[in-house]
């Protein structure tokens, strides 16, 4: 069996605790919304995912733990997966999506 290291260890940890905390978001989210959660196909919560793990890593621990996942509106979460869809689509860089989606989050918050 190969060795693992280090860093390869320390990878999945940072990963793990990444989609840890994307779990926790899309859950408050979840409930915030409701039932018109069900409008929203597996490829949309993906993106979700991916754009809300993207921010994560960007940001400190502390600012990520005061935003109010549960103060998102259907518009918001709309915004936030329609970004993600032009970082998947090559139509915006994935920096300037991180930087609209915290300012989204701040603004929420």
């Amino acid at each position: 069996m190969p060795e693992v290291t280090d860093d390869e260890r320390g990878r999945r940890v940072f990963q793990i605790h990444r989609d840890m905390a994307v779990e926790r978001a899309i859950e408050k989210i979840r409930e915030n919304i409701g039932q018109d959660w069900k409008i929203y196909s597996t490829r949309d919560i993906d993106l979700l995912k991916y754009i809300l793990g993207e921010s994560w890593i960007s940001l400190n621990r502390r600012t990520w733990e005061s935003f109010a996942f549960t103060r998102l509106s259907r518009e918001n979460i709309d915004e936030i997966i329609r970004i993600g869809k032009e970082v998947k689509g090559k139509k915006l860089l994935e920096s300037d999506a991180v930087t609209d989606v915290v300012n989204i989050l701040k603004r929420v918050s």
